[in-house]
């Protein structure tokens, strides 16, 4: 509000200056000037003084810190060496191109507990100071903001103006979607221009922004592609990105849900189909550590294996894999550490 009636004294100065501009000998034109010059040195110094105080879409609010990325996927985030290393290079390659081509889409897949949503918080935590809470963060809950399909045209309109006004606000907000599989068929479509190679819409440049998709979908190939590899004697870590990539995109544009045969997977619109494979035990227990450690409890293996057994694993003879990850692993924590 001070910003706004600041301009608009600007405004009315220059205005007057303007009419009487005939009449104005140089020294008084010199002073209409200089006027004009102290009066927008105010206004750059109030955004200087404000942007300390409060949050802006600039530095140092808004700047990548690569160091802190790479440190929170490679120690916090267990069995998914895939999508360390392409959340990275997609992460500075994008957020590093002072003219990027067009916004970065990235697309996240695989069972729950994988560390979808984990991951998308990392990336906002290490991108803006205030992270997830940031007035530049936007997260869509499909089950919750998209919940009756008969409102599609509704939520069309609207979610089209939000990100309109989110970017207009800040060129660098990012954009997740959760449960993108329980979302509206052709719902996501009405972000395919704002993710096109357009230098701009309407006046606004979508560019620089971000977009991730968290779902489900593509799930169970993700995990039958692992168990083949585990089954041939292979290393998990020896999966190609590519394999699994092509598996994604083919079953995130077939299967029911919000990408069902997309027209922003038709047009090539996602930077990269990211796989989250499915956890193995011994993941599993690293996220009991890191949760007993959080909650300052004693680590020993017997605890670690006694939190692991509490959960469900696949398939039923292997017992390789968690159905549910680490999801449900404070749960099981909390729940034994108030028997010990």
């Amino acid at each position: 509000m001070a910003r706004r009636r600041l301009l608009i004294v600007v405004f009315l100065v220059l205005a007057v200056w303007q009419k009487y501009t005939d009449a104005l000998e140089p020294i008084s034109t010199s002073l209409a000037v200089g006027t004009a010059v102290i009066l927008s040195g105010m206004l750059a110094s109030y955004s200087h003084v404000k942007c300390a105080m409060y949050e802006c879409c600039r530095e140092p609010w808004v700047k990548l810190n690569v160091t802190g990325l790479t440190n929170e996927l490679e120690h916090k985030l267990h069995g998914q060496h895939l999508v360390i290393s392409t959340v990275i290079k997609s992460m500075k390659g994008h957020t590093f191109n002072k003219n990027p081509q067009k916004a970065l889409v990235l697309s996240f897949h695989g069972w729950t507990g994988g560390g979808k949503n984990f991951v998308s918080k990392i990336i906002a935590d290490n991108l803006y100071i205030k992270g997830m809470t940031s007035d530049f963060v936007h997260l869509y809950i499909s089950t919750h903001r998209f919940a009756h399909a008969s409102k599609i045209e509704q939520y069309k309109d609207e979610l089209r103006e939000e990100i309109k006004q989110a970017v207009k606000k800040c060129p660098k907000s990012m954009f997740i979607f959760d449960e993108m599989d329980k979302m509206p068929e052709g719902l996501i479509d009405v972000l395919k221009p704002f993710i096109d190679m357009y230098d701009e819409i309407d006046g606004v440049d979508y560019r620089k922004a971000i977009f991730i998709f968290l779902s489900n979908t593509g799930g169970h190939d993700i995990t039958l592609k692992a168990l083949q590899h585990w089954e041939s004697g292979r290393k998990r870590e020896e999966i190609p990105l590519k394999e699994i990539e092509e598996l994604i995109t083919i079953g995130a544009y077939n299967e029911q849900g919000g990408l069902w045969h997309a027209r922003l997977i038709e047009a090539n619109l996602v930077n990269a189909f990211v796989p989250f494979l499915p956890m193995e035990r011994r993941h599993i227990k690293m996220c009991i550590r890191d949760y007993l450690q959080l909650k300052k409890h004693p680590v020993s293996e017997e605890t670690l294996s006694r939190v692991a057994d509490e959960l469900q694993y696949w398939p039923p003879g292997q017992k390789l894999y968690s159905t549910s990850g680490c999801k449900r692993v404070s749960q099981k924590v909390d729940v034994i550490m108030e028997t010990i």
